[in-house]
């Protein structure tokens, strides 16, 4: 199982305009990352938080219903966020080098 994980993880990190890729449990703590120890924590808390809020919009919304998937771009970044029940799984990539 670990071995299909760090493949997944490999062939995620060798698209093109990918920066990064942070696994973090269901507690927020990183437990993967391909960014530095500052840069892993900050997006860590930071989209803890925003998964959090975003869970409990679409509850609110539809009490059926549930976050999957969570993509946002900015300016400089394009985040792709998939939270499962025990780890979330963050993507982060320059959108500019993404397009052929």
């Amino acid at each position: 199982m670990a071995s299909e994980v760090e493949e997944t993880l490999k062939r995620i990190q060798s698209h093109r305009g990918v920066i990064g890729t942070i696994v973090v449990n269901n507690e927020g703590t990183p437990i993967k990352s391909t960014l530095d120890n500052a840069t892993t924590i900050q997006y860590a808390g930071l989209i803890q938080q925003l998964i959090d809020k975003s869970k409990s919009v679409v509850r609110d919304l539809d009490p059926s219903n549930d976050l999957m998937f969570l993509r946002m771009r900015t300016k400089k970044h394009e985040i792709m966020v998939s939270p499962d029940k025990d780890f979330i799984m963050i993507v982060i990539q320059n959108p500019t080098e993404t397009q052929p």
